[in-house]
């Protein structure tokens, strides 16, 4: 297994922030003696592992890097081993959406690679023994007029001889659980927002459906309890918002399923995080309340739910330690990178254990707004005030669209805060965290719908204090981007100019070349390419680029294989053919998300540096 340093090159003064390296996905080992979390300390992500103090930090330079073999083996997900043998990691080659599964070894042994001849691999659970690990096995291959086509292989891999058993195949196949006895698996399959979960007899092949159907679920997960014949489900199937559900099973034998019985539900609040004790007795809950977490301990035999101060304003992650009496909370927040903080179960304040210490210049703390779209929906967004404003505003659209801004660790907005930028982040139609018909309103058809939520925001912006109407910029990041594009087309006197990072400009294409297994689940989402291939044009900004007559920064990644970098080519070339103002900046190394936080803080410099720039210059109408 290779070492890496754990401090990584000195970053210029000018770009501490955007820089700062993070700390997140904690797990404790098995015996409770150690700790491995993902961190971009080095440069990149890799994971990090150090004995776990009992009471105090642990100090990151002094923690072990395990590396996988490859060039730039990002990680992105790791699962320790219940018999405390192995690290799985899912790693993303320098940023590739071809990810790969290996198994470290916490004691430094070679690393070994799950099956290294498939075209992508990714990580499902671990089995309680520690022997079998749940992967999906994906493939670049079949039809892409075949309903199959995008659709994964589910496996139980043996660790110790690399043999595997096929548990069932579907669109985002993943291994969710493993019962204690090794009899049944739980199977999540589904489209985006059609999210199902089966339960796998093992022995029989029988498959039964748990939760699912029409109308499916944004999401689906799933874990066995510590008692047999308890199935704990965190779902937001047949109700508006996620929440925590236990399901009774009888015995294997005979496929008894009952009817999920709701746990924890809070009206208007989705359930973001279930982590269970080793008892079984509770579950430490993150629930999401307006874009800032809150944590509380449910007791799962039926008492009184004890609320817990949350330690930072988004929650990412959170652990029982191994004596049941702490928590491990991994989040961030405005102006603090991700971290890792204890918590007594108890109650009581929380203590740094990795990371956590603000990096300056610390921004304020952003405002939630609300205010109403086109067609009189409400809409929330968070509003970032500057403390010199400039004048220059920027409304910045996010990803997914099943995704959410929240008021945490965003260096670009905080460095464009810093510069006097006064910066609007909307969560506008289709976006989560308010529930799933929200989430659904800007599916297919209802596309153009999003865009004019992107035209109410900026009109809100404009009527900020210190903002000057005709200095507004607009940028987005993979959906958002595609929202800048189509914004920038729709609307093309409304602003001083645009970031395209990673976006869509051309559907049709975005079908064509993207991954099949990110193409498959995303037919209910943007429309099936077989049958809505008119609609897929008509919402492709690409098709009215001549409408763009104002300055235009794309930024995209080589490796991207999510949303490829033929889209950023396509609309470069298209504005630089008329001789409109336009400038790409291709990544290497670098896929959907920008891994290197060296090259993060140079990203985030120049287009600060641009938005900054091009909202004093005179605006080119088209004609």
């Amino acid at each position: 297994m290779r070492a890496e340093p754990t401090t990584g090159p000195a970053v210029p003064a000018a770009e501490p922030a955007a820089a700062a390296a993070g700390h997140h996905s904690p797990v404790v080992s098995p015996d409770g003696t150690r700790i491995a979390w993902i961190s971009d300390l080095s440069g990149r992500p890799r994971v990090h592992i150090a004995p776990l103090p009992e009471h105090g930090p642990v100090d990151p330079a002094g923690s072990t890097v395990l590396v996988a073999d490859g060039e730039h083996p990002d990680v992105t997900t790791l699962a320790w081993s219940p018999d405390g043998g192995r690290i799985a990691v899912e790693i993303a080659p320098s940023g590739s959406d071809r990810t790969r599964v290996a198994l470290l070894d916490p004691d430094g042994g070679p690393p070994v690679e799950i099956a290294p001849a498939a075209t992508a691999v990714t990580l499902g659970a671990w089995a309680p023994t520690g022997r079998w690990l749940g992967v999906t096995i994906l493939t670049d291959a079949g039809d892409p007029g075949s309903d199959d086509y995008g659709t994964g292989t589910a496996c139980l891999v043996d660790v110790r001889d690399g043999s595997s058993v096929v548990l069932g195949t579907g669109q985002a196949a993943t291994v969710q659980a493993i019962s204690a006895d090794g009899r049944r698996v739980v199977l999540r399959t589904g489209r985006r927002g059609e999210r199902g979960l089966d339960l796998v007899d093992l022995r029989t092949g029988a498959r039964d459906r748990l939760i699912g159907g029409p109308g499916g679920a944004l999401t689906a997960t799933a874990r066995f309890g510590s008692a047999p014949g308890t199935l704990w489900v965190h779902t937001d199937a047949d109700r508006e918002h996620s929440a925590l559900l236990a399901v009774a099973l009888g015995p294997a034998a005979d496929h008894r399923i009952a009817p999920a019985r709701p746990v924890a539900v809070r009206p208007g609040a989705d359930l973001d995080v279930v982590a269970l004790d080793r008892s079984g007795a509770r579950a430490a809950l993150v629930w999401n309340a307006g874009g800032r977490s809150e944590l509380e301990i449910a007791d799962l035999r039926g008492g009184r739910p004890q609320r817990l101060v949350a330690p930072c304003d988004v929650v990412t992650t959170v652990s029982f330690g191994r004596d049941g009496a702490e928590l491990l909370v991994a989040g961030h927040g405005p102006g603090i990178p991700p971290h890792v903080v204890r918590m007594p179960v108890g109650g009581g304040h929380a203590t740094a254990l990795i990371g956590g210490a603000p990096v300056p210049p610390v921004p304020p703390r952003p405002e939630r707004v609300l205010f109403p779209a086109e067609d009189g929906l409400r809409i929330a967004g968070w509003l970032h005030r500057p403390v010199a404003p400039n004048g220059t505003g920027f409304v910045w659209l996010h990803g997914g669209p099943e995704s959410e801004e929240r008021p945490g660790w965003a260096p670009l907005l905080h460095a464009l805060v810093a510069a006097g930028v006064t910066v609007l982040t909307p969560n506008v139609r289709g976006s989560s965290g308010r529930g799933r018909a929200f989430a659904r309103l800007d599916d297919g058809e209802l596309r153009p719908s999003s865009v004019g939520d992107v035209r109410a925001a900026t009109r809100l912006l404009a009527g900020v204090p210190d903002v000057g109407p005709d200095r507004i910029v607009v940028g987005g990041r993979s959906y958002g981007g595609f929202l800048t594009l189509a914004a920038l087309t729709r609307y093309p006197g409304l602003f001083a100019g645009g970031v395209d990072v990673c976006g869509m400009s051309d559907m049709v294409a975005f079908y064509a070349d993207t991954e099949p297994w990110i193409a498959g689940p995303a037919v209910t989402e943007y429309g099936d390419p077989r049958t809505d291939a008119p609609l897929l044009e008509t919402i492709s900004p690409l098709r009215e680029t001549d409408r763009i007559g104002v300055p235009l920064l794309v930024v995209h990644g080589e490796q991207d294989g999510n949303v490829p970098i033929g889209q950023a080519v396509a609309v470069h070339d298209a504005l630089d053919a008329r001789g409109a103002p336009v400038e790409l900046i291709r990544i290497p190394d670098e896929g959907h998300e920008v891994h290197d936080r060296h090259t993060r803080a140079r990203l985030t410099a120049r287009i600060v540096s641009w938005v900054t720039g091009v909202a004093e210059r005179d605006r080119i109408r088209p004609s």
